[in-house]
């Protein structure tokens, strides 16, 4: 478990400020989930005094957030040694919105030490954060340049800047550095949400990370599922959170591809606040990349082993069907066979409560194991912008 250190006070921006300066939060209600950024491996070094701005993106807004930060790939305790959060003045910037810069604690101290492997919750912090909006989340990890566990994959720009603590700059100027990575933020929480209580998890690889949607945009599938259930009925409003990892696989942990969803599915689904449904979509890259699995009963097995855990802690499990790769480089028909099978068994095997087809949705009704012209992104293995409205137009409501 993560173990809180530092002093009471910080130099920050030139004046010492009370670690416990924030408002103190009363949330109302149980906390959900509204942005999930998983880790998938760690960078070695980075900066030194290193100040970065991750942007990311909520689902359902509430009136307290709670961020929570990541050392689980790393091999020494990380020193965070501020933190804040804010709502940005313009969507996609590191600019801070008047009035909206808030510090962030844990267990009323300013700085924290995460251990190895472990991850850190903040204390609640009042900010009113509405649903599908950017939100900041800015750390300073002092002194020398530390192992970051990171998301590779974020379809989106944050920042960063090095030598200094600009935790509380207010200015975009402050972080003259892009980033496509989301570093240490593993996961966003809201209490006192006008939603229902609860969230649903995707848990997949890189069709869930929304790999090859256009930047900035928030067009996975699973924003796409954010808009559909906010336009709803309030009580059926969760949360949603993307565990996809690009080049994840059910069986083989796969070094900057993360650990195998067999393996993280405590770590990504089970531990998450107010968690009451997965969507498993996953398998393509046991079938698609060496080592090749092609013998279909063990993937199978990968899943419904997901299924089974996940059921035991209460959840509902909706599988996903593999999508079509027909015309990809790394097609072959003995590989499209795995997939069919591996399909067959998701849509009569019995072993979830509910099925999406994704592999219906997208397939080219002439040639069955591509994808539909319209929903390719071009590689022929990920969807673009259309085909991820496509998949997220396809979840029935009904069934989480």
């Amino acid at each position: 478990m993560a173990i809180a250190s530092g002093v009471a006070l910080l130099a920050l921006g030139g004046a010492s400020v009370s670690a416990g300066a924030a408002p103190r939060a009363r949330p109302t209600g149980p906390w959900a989930g509204t942005w999930q950024g998983t880790m998938a491996a760690a960078m070695d070094g980075g900066c030194a005094d290193c100040t970065i701005r991750d942007v990311v993106h909520t689902s359902i807004g509430g009136t307290a957030v709670r961020v929570r930060l990541s050392n689980v790939f790393g091999t020494a305790p990380l020193l965070v040694g501020h933190t804040t959060v804010a709502l940005p003045a313009v969507p996609g910037t590191a600019q801070v919105a008047p009035g909206t810069l808030r510090q962030v604690t844990f267990h009323r101290r300013a700085a924290v030490t995460v251990a190895p492997g472990a991850e850190a919750v903040s204390d609640p912090v009042l900010l009113t954060v509405p649903a599908r909006h950017d939100l900041l989340v800015t750390t300073y990890t002092p002194g020398r340049r530390v192992r970051m566990s990171y998301h590779p994959i974020a379809m989106r720009h944050s920042f960063f800047a090095g030598g200094a603590d600009v935790a509380n700059a207010l200015d975009a100027s402050a972080f003259p550095s892009p980033t496509v990575v989301w570093r240490f933020v593993s996961g966003v929480d809201v209490a006192g949400a006008t939603a229902a209580p609860g969230s649903i998890v995707a848990l997949g690889d890189s069709i869930t990370d929304g790999y090859r949607s256009s930047d900035d945009a928030d067009h996975r599938w699973t924003d796409v599922l954010t808009g559909r259930l906010l336009r709803g009925p309030a009580q059926r409003r969760f949360g949603v959170l993307n565990a996809g990892i690009g080049g994840n696989r059910v069986l083989l942990d796969d070094g900057e591809d993360g650990p195998s969803a067999l393996h993280r599915l405590d770590r990504d689904v089970l531990s998450r606040p107010g968690v009451r449904t997965v969507i498993v979509l996953e398998g393509i890259n046991d079938i698609q990349r060496a080592p090749y699995q092609l013998d279909a009963a063990k993937i199978t097995a990968g899943l419904a082993e997901i299924a089974v855990r996940s059921r035991a802690r209460g959840l509902r499990v909706i599988g996903g069907t593999l999508t079509p790769f027909g015309g990809c480089s790394c097609y072959t028909a003995r590989k499209e066979r795995t997939r069919q099978a591996v399909n067959s068994w998701i849509r009569t095997g019995g072993a979830f409560d509910a099925v999406v087809d994704f592999d219906a949705v997208l397939r080219d009704a002439r040639h069955p194991h591509r994808m539909r012209p319209a929903y390719d992104s071009g590689d022929h293995l990920h969807p673009g912008d259309a085909g991820y409205a496509a998949m997220g137009d396809a979840v029935d409501l009904s069934t989480l």
